[in-house]
């Protein structure tokens, strides 16, 4: 059962794999990407403390940044975090929009990374928001294998 605490993000149902698509794709300009991850980023709620104890910290990040999921009971996974980072809430904004509402069997069936691929996101990121994005990515696929 999805607790309330952890519902209010809009990505993933108001914010969708299309919006991003119509945000991102027209654009050619790092600076450009980077500007529309930033309003992304300030849509994401702040997690309050007690949410943050409840979710992992990632390790491997740039910025401190938590990830917790709850699954429903006809299987989809409601996935929230935060992060400390501008730029790292916003990549965690693309990510949710990619998970969320998904069950396991589609989660391990499409990689995470895959929309941020389509977009066009990961090419110029730093070898540190890389690797952050991957450990999120992992979480993400270890979290679909926990009852």
């Amino acid at each position: 059962m999805t607790n309330p605490l952890y519902t209010g993000h809009p990505f993933g149902t108001t914010v969708t794999e299309e919006t991003l698509r119509a945000i991102f794709l027209p654009l050619t300009q790092w600076e450009d990407k980077y500007r529309q991850l930033i309003l992304l980023g300030k849509q994401l709620p702040a997690l309050p403390d007690e949410c943050k104890a409840q979710a992992k910290e990632i390790a491997s990040c740039e910025n401190r940044v938590w990830l917790g999921f709850t699954r429903s009971d006809n299987g989809t996974m409601h996935f929230f975090g935060d992060s400390e980072g501008r730029i790292v809430r916003g990549l965690l904004a693309v990510l949710l929009t990619a998970v969320e509402g998904k069950n396991a069997a589609e989660l391990q069936a499409r990689s995470p990374l895959a929309l941020f691929d389509e977009l066009g996101l990961r090419a110029q990121l730093s070898a540190s928001r890389s690797q952050g994005l991957n450990a999120l990515s992992e979480a993400i696929v270890a979290a679909t294998h926990k009852g």
